[in-house]
């Protein structure tokens, strides 16, 4: 792998140039090496580091707790269960919400291959706009995994 620019950097992770300038300012990336020209190049070590960060991002972790997570990598071989359970912890919430996507992916497109309209008439009147949601309802309890009773009260 060799040295790239922030530039190469940023297209080949789908970040900003400035967004690596702050992720090295905020520490999350260590002090970036620079040519005589001064201009950063990251080199293959970085580029692995950059590599982390964005798919600890993507999975959710904050800015905050990656800032924890580096302080407690630069503290050594001593933190290790500390970054261990971090890790768990942040892979215990993306099954979580793994498991909660599974649902509504199955049922959208259930929809979509049913072709569901769900009609809304927007009746004017004197006193504003008010939505005839009664072809809505009839719609919407066909599809629902259990029976809902429902009060409408005026």
């Amino acid at each position: 792998m060799t040295d790239l620019t922030i530039t190469d950097v940023s297209e080949k992770y789908h970040l900003k140039p400035d967004t690596l300038r702050y992720y090295e300012r905020i520490g999350l990336i260590p002090a970036v090496p620079r040519k005589k020209n001064g201009n950063r190049y990251y080199n293959e070590g970085l580029q692995k580091w950059i590599e982390m960060i964005v798919c600890l991002r993507h999975s959710g972790i904050t800015v905050e707790a990656l800032v924890d997570y580096v302080k407690l990598i630069e503290q050594g071989d001593s933190t290790l269960q500390a970054r261990e359970d971090l890790l768990k912890e942040q892979l215990a919430l993306l099954e979580t919400k793994k498991k909660n996507l599974n649902f509504p992916l199955a049922n959208v497109g259930s929809y979509l291959e049913n072709s569901i309209v769900l009609p809304v008439e927007i009746l004017e009147t004197g006193q504003g706009i008010l939505l005839d949601t009664s072809h809505l309802m009839q719609h919407i309890v066909q599809y629902l995994p259990m029976p809902i009773i429902f009060s409408l009260t005026s």
